[in-house]
């Protein structure tokens, strides 16, 4: 469960929050809505920590894993699909492990890796990652392109893309359709409903 608890916070002499209180239990979905400037984004930095709260406390579990879509993308040549794989870490940790596990020819840390691969769906995972990036409008070729080959408004569609491949017990999304065209709005509601985990979205309309 998410809880604010009696929190309040100030950003220099402006009063964001006075004793605010709510839960937000596990696999609901829930909105915030309100003008640019009160507040909202700066919620969202209490829940992952980036922020303290000048009075009250934030709860949550502390082995939920947290999704958010990160602002800035790195401009290097990793190819777009693989990007988005790098948001399921616990995918990427166990296939490190793999790797390493090959290397030293241990077979039954083998054998247990790719128990765990297959119990994660890792073999699925560059279908999933792939999904994802059809649905908000990228074409197959996309896929092995270099990240700088990418607009601003598709970098930040696959930021979007990395944040949905995270396996997350929460979603932080802040204005989410941004950048997005009809049809990948209606696939991002669309997934979002089917989303299992606890959302929490901001929006300003």
């Amino acid at each position: 469960m998410l809880q604010f608890d009696n929190v309040s916070l100030r950003r220099g002499p402006r009063l964001l929050f006075e004793c605010a209180s709510f839960q937000i239990h596990p696999g609901q979905k829930a909105g915030l809505t309100g003008a640019n400037g009160t507040g909202k984004s700066s919620l969202f930095a209490l829940v992952l920590g980036a922020l303290s709260t000048d009075e009250g406390a934030v709860r949550r579990p502390s082995g939920w894993i947290i999704a958010h879509v990160a602002q800035e993308m790195p401009a290097t040549a990793q190819a777009a699909i693989e990007y988005v794989l790098d948001g399921d870490e616990g995918l990427r940790r166990l296939q490190r492990e793999l790797a390493a596990a090959e290397h030293d020819g241990d077979g039954e840390r083998i054998a247990h890796l790719h128990a765990e691969l297959d119990h994660i769906g890792g073999y699925q995972a560059n279908s999933r990652a792939a999904s994802l990036m059809s649905g908000l409008g990228f074409r197959p070729q996309d896929e092995t392109r270099p990240l700088t080959d990418f607009s601003g408004g598709w970098r930040m569609r696959l930021n979007l893309a990395r944040a949905l491949m995270c396996r997350s017990d929460l979603l932080l999304l802040d204005e989410p359709t941004n950048h997005l065209d009809l049809d990948a709005v209606i696939w991002l509601e669309s997934w979002l409903k089917q989303y299992r985990g606890t959302l929490l979205l901001i929006s300003h309309d």
